[in-house]
């Protein structure tokens, strides 16, 4: 980013500096010791960024839990948190994991065909999976430690 006495100065953008106007291509034309002749001098972004699957903006988390509002003469309801949408998140990604062998499982119920081996195996894997991503999102004291869970999901691959 440019600055000229700590006035922030756009690219792509007209200027004007000690009554001289500048077009908008000029801090992409020229070298460094040309801005610097003006006064214009290159500092640091300082932009932050941030995941906006857990924070509104920089240092603003969004929701944990789960919390009632009640709006002024309205009806009270539960304005989901964090922890249970990205609950519903896992729980859809292991329902559709295990829907893709769900055949098996009706085809060994209608005509006693044997499952096999490393299809009840996948399922037992992505059952505990869920189970174990559903006990530690409950237990996420905070927006770190949620994202600590759900950045590190460990589904099976099928055999």
């Amino acid at each position: 980013m440019f600055k000229h006495n700590d006035t922030v100065i756009p690219l792509d953008t007209p200027f004007t500096i000690n009554g001289t106007s500048y077009p908008s291509n000029w801090l992409r034309l020229t070298s460094l010791a040309e801005k610097q002749a003006v006064g214009i001098t290159e500092v640091a972004d300082k932009t932050s960024h941030y995941d906006d699957r857990f924070y509104w903006g920089v240092d603003n988390p969004k929701q944990l839990n789960d919390e009632t509002v009640t709006p002024e003469g309205g009806t009270p309801y539960v304005q989901k948190g964090m922890k249970s949408n990205w609950t519903a998140q896992v729980k859809d990604t292991a329902n559709k994991l295990l829907s893709q062998t769900d055949w098996m499982v009706i085809r060994k119920v209608e005509r006693n065909v044997d499952i096999p081996a490393a299809t009840v195996t996948y399922r037992a894997e992505v059952i505990t999976e869920i189970e174990r991503l559903k006990t530690a999102i409950e237990a996420a004291a905070d927006v770190p430690a949620l994202i600590a869970i759900v950045t590190a999901q460990n589904w099976p691959r099928e055999a």
